[in-house]
């Protein structure tokens, strides 16, 4: 079941920035990541599907409803991350939660308590004077403490420490294991590829790639790195029919470009030299993503 389609959307600041023809469709449950450089037209995409641009042209549909025509009813059912923080007037973060809990009509706060917990947020702290770090922290209790089935994340883990960015994996792929359906954003690839189930690439406001982070991962062209226990070993390996990426002389080290069609012949002629150790150089979604741009 499809829960948010995004079909032809444009959106033309000039100057090639903005969205051009983009269309998405995002299944229930999905974990959709949206990756791209500043100024790609993340936050652009995302702004239109809340209901705060309307585009120029296409439509945007989330759980059947129109984002732009009925953007009230769609806000009263996603939890959202801004790309930039932005608090109403709020003498503490305590407040501002209590004052989204009544505008969504929550009255049990134990699961925003958890979240609290698990980012070592103190919401008693000034609103207007916390870090960038702790705002960030608060706007995440505050998209995910009504528990709400869709989750659209713009660059939620900015200003956020290396520990609590991990933390933040972590509470995102319990919301994965709720069936949650969730859109993010992010220039982090290690986040999205740790939680994201499908991937787009945006660039210059059109999408130049779609694919499941699983088909990246398992990638047909694999890269081996190999050490031999002697230099002969090493220069008679180096002289078999495979393409080598690298070649280190002083260490006896190859690294070797095997597709999956060729392991057998590569295991069979690895068979005649004496190997110190081999491993595999997994493909990353960084890699990929860079071999587009």
């Amino acid at each position: 079941m499809l829960l948010i389609e995004v079909n032809n959307i444009t959106k033309d600041y000039g100057a090639g920035r903005g969205n051009f023809d983009v269309s998405l469709s995002i299944e229930q449950g999905e974990v959709f990541g949206f990756v791209g450089t500043n100024g790609a037209g993340k936050t652009t995409l995302i702004r239109q599907m809340m209901g705060f641009l309307r585009p120029e042209r296409g439509s945007i549909k989330i759980a059947g409803f129109d984002s732009w025509k009925d953007s009230a009813k769609i806000k009263q059912n996603i939890g959202y991350i801004p790309g930039e923080i932005a608090f109403p007037d709020a003498p503490t973060g305590t407040e501002f939660l209590r004052r989204q809990a009544e505008l969504l009509g929550l009255t049990d706060m134990s699961y925003a308590d958890t979240i609290i917990k698990k980012l070592q947020l103190d919401p008693t702290a000034n609103l207007k004077r916390m870090s960038k770090g702790m705002k960030q922290k608060t706007a995440i209790v505050a998209a995910f403490m009504a528990d709400p089935a869709i989750l659209i994340l713009d660059e939620p883990t900015t200003g956020l420490d290396p520990l609590m960015r991990a933390e933040f994996v972590d509470i995102l792929n319990d919301e994965k294991k709720k069936g949650k359906t969730i859109f993010m954003s992010s220039h982090m690839f290690e986040e999205v590829e740790d939680t994201c189930d499908k991937v787009a690439l945006i660039k210059d406001g059109r999408i130049i790639a779609e694919k499941s982070t699983r088909e990246i991962k398992h990638n047909q062209d694999k890269v081996y790195k190999i050490e031999f226990e002697t230099a002969k070993d090493y220069q008679g390996f180096t002289g078999e029919q495979f393409e080598f990426s690298q070649e280190r002389k002083e260490k006896n080290q190859v690294l070797v470009n095997v597709n999956d069609t060729e392991i057998d012949r590569f295991l069979t002629v690895l068979k005649g030299y004496r190997v110190k150790f081999i491993t595999e150089i997994k493909y990353s979604l960084e890699q990929y993503f860079k071999s587009l741009y």
